[in-house]
């Protein structure tokens, strides 16, 4: 069974790095891991950068309990994802180069070699509303079982692993390869690249 520190100290150790690098505001993002029919979630409106142990929601993956009001706005689309795929770890973040990509273009092809190699391309998903919806919850765990990450268009990634340090790698890959793209056309054109 984890322990419920260790889980927080791995929680801790992935949103430093992922406000380190940009990956989301103050208050933005979340993350959880599955541990058998528990669902470990970042507290509604934490701080990943900062988090502390109470931070650390526990909730159950099928039935609703008392801690799930203090769970993430998110946690229908997380449980959608462990309910449907087989992954252990979401990671949520808004990676601001990535989220401008993802309203001018279908898909996000990485051309960059690291990209290429681990993510290939990401599809970008439109929908009518994108924080914490049912429309959402339905529709990402069908991608996620074919990508390691999707983007839901001007919002943010969602992205799994057995891991929590595996999902947040993918989207800190994503966003580095978008950030190459960026430098390599300078900032002109950037968004009416036809590839994209």
């Amino acid at each position: 069974m984890a322990s419920i520190v260790k889980i927080w100290e791995e929680f801790a150790k992935i949103g430093k790095l992922g406000w380190q690098q940009g990956l989301f505001s103050s208050h933005g993002g979340n993350m959880s891991v599955k541990v058998g029919e528990k669902i470990y979630i970042t507290r509604r409106g934490s701080m990943l950068g900062s988090l502390s142990e109470e931070d650390i929601i526990e909730t159950l993956i099928d039935d609703i309990d008392s801690n799930i009001c203090l769970a993430s706005t998110e946690i229908v689309v997380h449980r959608a994802i462990y309910k449907k795929t087989s992954a252990l770890a979401v990671f949520h973040a808004h990676p601001p180069i990535a989220t401008a990509l993802s309203m001018e273009c279908e898909e996000i092809i990485l051309d960059d070699s690291e990209g290429n190699y681990i993510l290939k391309k990401v599809p970008v998903i439109a929908t009518k509303r994108s924080v914490g919806s049912r429309e959402v919850a339905d529709i990402i765990p069908k991608y996620l079982q074919e990508y390691k990450i999707v983007m839901l268009k001007g919002h943010g990634s969602f992205s799994t692993g057995l891991l929590l340090e595996e999902a947040f790698s993918y989207t800190s890959t994503l966003e580095h390869s978008c950030k190459i793209m960026f430098y390599r056309s300078k900032g002109k054109g950037f968004f009416k690249n036809s590839n994209w």
